[in-house]
């Protein structure tokens, strides 16, 4: 019985991740550029700064070439154009806060912001409100 109480939670896990895992296989550039992210924001929450300062550059070249990318017919139309400018943008300013050796409390907000542009993005790929 509690087999059957715990299948709809499954199932809502499932579904909770399906738009993400689809906007990701859809747009190889943007998957990309979320292996960069999530290599240097979760060490960074954890206090790590060494990952981003070493990496910024790179997540540069990422957000270029999401931006440079079409955006997945499925998902044209939904303003994505101004959020994936906003995403190349953003990464441009972090990585210029490095290269002057800005402070850790500095690069943490910066990519704190960058995840939220990135998830605004992913947002935008779904169907979800709360994503």
């Amino acid at each position: 019985m509690k087999n059957i109480a715990f299948l709809p939670f499954l199932l809502l896990c499932f579904l909770g991740s399906t738009p993400t895992a689809t906007a990701q296989a859809d747009w190889p550039e943007l998957k990309t550029f979320h292996g960069v992210m999530a290599q240097t924001f979760h060490p960074m929450q954890e206090g790590d700064f060494q990952p981003i300062r070493q990496r910024s550059g790179e997540m540069v070249a990422k957000a270029k070439a999401v931006a440079k990318s079409a955006i997945p017919e499925a998902y044209a139309g939904k303003e994505l154009a101004g959020v994936v400018k906003q995403l190349a943008k953003d990464s441009k300013a972090l990585d210029k806060l490095v290269r002057k050796n800005g402070t850790d409390e500095a690069i943490g907000q910066a990519l704190m912001d960058l995840h939220g542009v990135f998830h605004e993005i992913m947002g935008l790929c779904s169907d979800q409100e709360d994503h």
